[in-house]
């Protein structure tokens, strides 16, 4: 199965990835392995989640051009050479020349923006990050001052996002602003799932409710989604979004929900 991308100021980004977090070892090498063997070809990942040398032994199986693949420096590491250093450090332990997308995994009001900024975009200059962009920034002001201080497209923004989580305002920036926002904990870790509307749309369609949740977000204008699974089934059943439709009332229905 081919998963279709959206592009972000020239970045195609697979609009449904596997997220990472918290797979750690073996558990983390087989299931991303397993993953890409099914048609995952966006993997997300970031130096605290402690399992990027797992994710890069993974990986290592498949051809390199076919695959997105996604890490974060904390916000420990935003100070120019700290920042540098870590992603080097990524590289290394992915076994990768160059990452697809590098973000700021969360803001840190200590060290100027600018600086990590620089850092990023130097990292663009030297090859070895395709595109930047930012992770858990929460407002315009936050993404004006990030794309201002730029050389290089902020193609992203990575938050939590998921049916009863309102993020209205920030998506109606990152459309008018050509920016992707990249929906993590898109199942509310596992929240969205026990929701009569969406247990009810399963029935439906034929599909479960997490199907339901991440097909309403990636129905979204400039959305694509990141969830983390382990087991064979749950893979396939996060990828199976693309050959079914849902009635414009009941993605509406969803936006109505809150938990």
């Amino acid at each position: 199965m081919e998963v279709p991308v959206k592009t972000f100021s020239g970045c195609d980004v697979p609009v449904v990835g596997l997220g990472t977090w918290k797979l750690r070892g073996e558990i983390c090498e087989t299931t991303v392995r397993k993953a890409v063997g099914l048609g995952y070809r966006h993997i997300d990942t970031a130096a605290f989640y402690q399992n990027e040398s797992r994710v890069g032994d993974a990986i290592s199986h498949f051809d390199r051009e076919r695959l997105f693949i996604t890490t974060k420096v904390w916000k420990d590491k935003l100070e120019y050479s700290d920042f540098m250093a870590s992603a080097e450090r990524s590289l290394d332990r992915l076994g990768l020349d160059r990452v697809d997308l590098l973000l700021i995994h969360w803001p840190n009001p200590d060290v100027p923006l600018e600086e990590t900024i620089s850092a990023m975009n130097d990292l663009v200059d030297e090859g070895k990050v395709s595109h930047i962009g930012v992770s858990n920034f929460e407002d315009d002001e936050q993404l004006d001052l990030a794309r201002e201080l730029s050389d290089y497209p902020i193609v992203n923004d990575q938050v939590e996002y998921h049916v009863g989580k309102d993020r209205s305002e920030l998506l109606d920036y990152c459309r008018n602003k050509g920016v992707g926002l990249t929906a993590y904990s898109p199942l509310a870790q596992g929240g969205v799932l026990d929701q009569k509307v969406t247990n009810d749309l399963a029935d439906k369609y034929g599909k479960s409710p997490g199907q339901v949740a991440l097909k309403w977000l990636v129905e979204q204008e400039n959305v694509i989604a990141i969830p983390k699974a382990s087991s064979e089934d749950h893979l396939r059943e996060n990828l199976n979004l693309f050959d079914w439709e849902m009635e414009e009332e009941d993605l509406s229905t969803l936006e109505e929900v809150s938990l």
